[in-house]
């Protein structure tokens, strides 16, 4: 993606207050796994059990935590992190709820607009809030679906994390590789909400992919995927497969099994 698209495709501020929303995120992980089983396996990571999941979700939230503090300015050489993980799993749980405390001090000490290195399109501290919310957001839904509880992620913050996701997969290749592959002789992706009349079009072109900022009523999509914006969240992350019985889709086929083969996040 161009230097120019970057600007254009920046996340626009919307409804959900990111910071909140991550404290709110995890007291509802924090609920689900509090008395489960930590080896319970997470069908949504394979080969990852509850621990793994738990254990993921905090060092992801006290290390975005790290590099707020620091208002980094360019890639991080390292990646240390005094984690203070209990030495035993049945205190994970406790200690997501003391992660998210720690993220909560950092952005109390960083604010949203400070100016800082990201890997996706938008350079402020913000980035990294938003981030660490769809990590939380993601991987509770995976426990909670672990488990075999009802699951579900409030509109506002589904629509945002379908926005997050695409805005930033074109910068993502540097831990996905495959999103590499993602070219094509201008061709259209579009994820309608069925909820709302929120429309994302992603159109890979020969030297890459993005979102589209013409109007939906403007062009034609090549192939087409309609659902809540809840399950919309979960397709994009590949929790849902676009065949699976909540979600429609229609065009090209090979089209979206080459999306779908190399998107992974």
């Amino acid at each position: 993606m161009k230097s120019s698209d970057r600007t254009r495709h920046a996340p626009a501020s919307g409804s959900v207050d990111h910071r909140t929303a991550v404290a709110t995120e995890t007291a509802r992980f924090v609920a689900a796994v509090k008395d489960a089983d930590p080896a319970t396996p997470v069908p949504g990571c394979p080969g990852w059990t509850l621990a793994d999941l738990v254990k993921h979700t905090g060092s992801v939230q006290r290390w975005f935590s790290v590099l707020l503090r620091a208002r980094i300015q360019e890639p991080p050489r390292k990646r240390e992190v005094d984690l203070r993980l209990p030495d035993r799993e049945d205190g994970y749980a406790d200690w997501l709820a003391e992660s998210a405390t720690v993220a909560a001090d950092a952005f109390a000490a960083t604010g949203p607009d400070v100016p800082m290195w990201a890997w996706g399109a938008d350079q402020h501290a913000r980035f990294w809030a938003r981030r660490m919310l769809f990590e939380t957001v993601v991987h509770r839904t995976d426990a909670e679906l672990a488990l075999g509880l009802s699951s579900t992620t409030d509109r506002p913050v589904a629509v945002d994390g379908i926005d997050e996701f695409l805005v930033n997969l074109p910068f993502a290749t540097f831990f996905a590789p495959k999103v590499a592959h993602l070219r094509g002789p201008d061709r259209t992706v579009r994820f309608r909400a069925t909820d709302g009349d929120e429309v994302w079009d992603v159109r890979l072109r020969p030297d890459g992919f993005g979102l589209d900022t013409a109007p939906p009523t403007a062009t034609t999509a090549d192939a087409t995927l309609r659902g809540t914006a809840a399950d919309l969240l979960l397709l994009v992350y590949g929790r849902l497969p676009y065949e699976a019985e909540a979600l429609a889709h229609e065009g090209d086929e090979h089209l979206l099994a080459h999306w779908f083969a190399n998107s992974a996040f």
